[in-house]
């Protein structure tokens, strides 16, 4: 039996016939939606983690590339949970690299936002701030396509989490006018944990740029300040 043969079958036993039903109006697969035509198993993610984390030491990039463009979301998301863990895993920088070839590759299969903010960060942002290719993130922020936009932005995530912010907010205003609540959410999310980490960071950005922030990236960037201040902001007073 083939490795992927192996992967599918385990993800077709794990399959729930209620989340099969559930997952494609929760992942907007209507037509016109965003994840349109998507097919779904119906598994769960903490099942997908066990199948990725079994198979991941086992599976060739040749192979995975197979499990990666199918039809079927699972099998994408079970996909990028094994290129992270084969990711944190190696110390060898040319395996990241070719890792990350990999990924920028297949960039057309990740096109939902759970399979974007599951491995972006933890893959491509890691290997920009270890590298610095700063350039990589930018050029998919510069992208017309959104989930290079969100990619690109969610990957600095890792920038967020050592303290660097300048990349982030750059991004953020790069794509402040973006016309997908999605990417309002990406955007509000990552200044949220930039505040999170250095509250005044967020304060010095809000400041210069609320009043021509979408209201759902505000709402994001403001959820964990205090309340008397978070209303300041919604109403305009600062």
């Amino acid at each position: 039996m083939s490795i992927i043969k192996e992967i599918t079958e385990a993800l077709a036993i794990l399959s729930i016939s209620e989340k099969a039903e559930f997952f494609p109006k929760f992942f907007k697969t209507g037509k016109g939606e965003y994840g349109e035509g998507d097919l779904f198993l119906g598994v769960t993610v903490p099942d997908q983690r066990s199948v990725a984390k079994a198979f991941f030491s086992k599976i060739s990039l040749a192979e995975l590339s197979e499990l990666l463009s199918s039809k079927y979301h699972e099998h994408r998301l079970t996909a990028l949970l094994i290129l992270t863990y084969k990711f944190e895993k190696t110390k060898d920088g040319e395996v990241q690299k070719k890792i990350i070839e990999f990924y920028l590759n297949h960039l057309e299969y990740i096109n939902n936002w759970d399979l974007v903010d599951s491995s972006c960060y933890k893959i491509l942002g890691r290997y920009c701030f270890e590298n610095q290719k700063e350039e990589l993130l930018r050029e998919l922020s510069s992208s017309e396509i959104m989930w290079h936009k969100r990619i690109a932005v969610v990957g600095t995530m890792h920038y967020v989490k050592k303290g660097l912010f300048e990349l982030t907010k750059e991004f953020v205003t790069q794509n402040m006018k973006h016309p997908h609540d999605l990417m309002h959410k990406a955007t509000g999310w990552l200044l949220r944990e930039m505040g999170q980490k250095n509250r005044q960071e967020l304060i010095g950005y809000l400041n210069q740029n609320y009043k021509e922030m979408p209201r759902t990236c505000l709402r994001y960037a403001i959820e964990k300040l205090d309340e008397e201040l978070r209303q300041d902001y919604l109403k305009g007073r600062i």
